[in-house]
């Protein structure tokens, strides 16, 4: 689970369809920081361990600083990476990289979402009969999936400008029509003024820019009992009630999605007693489906947080290859995990953009035995 200890909840702010929701540190961690390198708007290729590579569009990588004595970590600024005049693609070596003795350059939701695209990408390990030649020999490769960047969800640069930051605030959490979209968290607030501006330049799934255009945001109205309002001090008290309130509301139900999303952890690296992990979903259809990163201190506190949530048909790919992959690929076994046939998989399998991995012949068998089965499927039969 993700662990919020630590930060506490205030009063959201609305803007449109866009909720922001500030969490704030009374104790800021100071022995690790964060700051920007900024990039441009072109093509990134990212080399990755196994020899494949990333490709997508990256506008900005974070670098951790921290000590190892557990001494306050010095702050570094934005730097905007240089102008270039005739690059159009840019190279990075690996998703988090060494700077120094005590500095990592990281690409956040990047790194989370490399790990959600090289789920099971190495396809089948047994050349089962229904296979294709490239599934076996190739897997998944290429995989792909679209993602919106902030500018593009509707309302989200005006809200994040207008938007109050608290004292002590290291972090929000964003709703797009009262749907929990990302959580973004730092070590420090000196951090969180710094990368306020980056969220509007982050990728958002495709389900939040929907929400924002279609949904409004609920209004919270609190509601003050007058008969326990005699004085300033009732007020306040009254006042500090509602707030309460709203913070245990929002922790046990509007978030609750969130904190308990993480289903397989991957640690990424150690920075010094620090711990940068990524993480996936169950891949549950039937509940909020987020894919992230952390860094966490030895003690449990979550330092650094970033995640991005997923659409239902990204949710139902993940699902269907977690399920191939726990039955060895054999479409039988799959199949009758997900209480169907062998043919209902492949069709499945095609509808989410898996089709090439099957032989074209028992992709065309299935679809006929498919449309047989619904000419002949009795009125009113399931």
């Amino acid at each position: 689970m993700i662990d919020l200890a630590g930060l506490e909840t205030r009063p959201a702010q609305t803007w449109g369809a866009v909720r922001l929701v500030p969490l704030v540190r009374p104790e800021p961690i100071l022995d690790l920081r964060l700051h920007a390198r900024v990039y441009g708007d072109e093509l990134s290729v990212v080399s990755l361990p196994d020899k494949s590579v990333y490709v997508a569009y990256v506008p900005h990588a974070f670098v951790a600083s921290w000590t190892g004595d557990g001494s306050p970590a010095a702050a570094y600024g934005t730097q905007l990476g240089e102008p270039l005049d005739r690059m159009d693609v840019r190279f990075r070596r690996r998703m988090a990289r060494r700077v120094d003795k005590n500095r990592l350059r990281f690409l956040p939701l990047h790194l989370a979402l490399e790990g959600y695209l090289a789920l099971h990408f190495r396809g089948p390990v047994i050349a089962w009969a229904e296979w294709s030649r490239q599934a076996v020999a190739r897997g998944l490769s290429p995989r792909a999936e679209d993602a919106r960047t902030g500018a593009e969800v509707r309302g989200l640069e005006d809200a994040l400008r207008v938007f109050e930051i608290h004292p002590g605030q290291c972090g929000l959490l964003l709703y797009a029509g009262d749907t929990l979209a990302s959580a973004f968290v730092v070590p420090h607030p000196d951090d969180y003024r710094a990368l306020h501006p980056t969220l509007v330049r982050d990728l958002y799934g495709e389900l939040v820019h929907e929400y924002a255009t279609f949904y409004p945001a609920r209004d919270f109205p609190a509601v003050i009992d007058e008969s326990r309002v005699s004085s300033l001090a009732d007020l306040r008290a009254e006042a500090a009630r509602q707030e309460r309130e709203w913070a245990g509301f929002h922790d046990s139900v509007m978030a609750a999605g969130l904190l308990g999303s993480p289903d397989r952890v991957e640690e990424v690296y150690r920075l010094g007693g620090f711990r940068l992990r990524r993480f996936l979903p169950a891949f549950d259809r039937r509940a909020e489906n987020h894919i992230g990163e952390t860094i966490t201190a030895e003690d449990g506190r979550l330092a650094y947080l970033k995640t991005f949530r997923l659409s239902q048909a990204q949710v139902r790919r993940g699902h269907l290859l977690r399920v191939l992959h726990e039955h060895d690929w054999r479409l039988e076994d799959a199949a009758a995990a997900l209480g169907g046939t062998a043919a209902q998989l492949g069709t499945r399998l095609e509808r989410a953009g898996f089709g090439h991995l099957l032989r074209q012949d028992v992709l065309d068998r299935y679809r006929r035995v498919n449309g047989h089965s619904r000419r002949t499927r009795p009125a009113g039969g399931a």
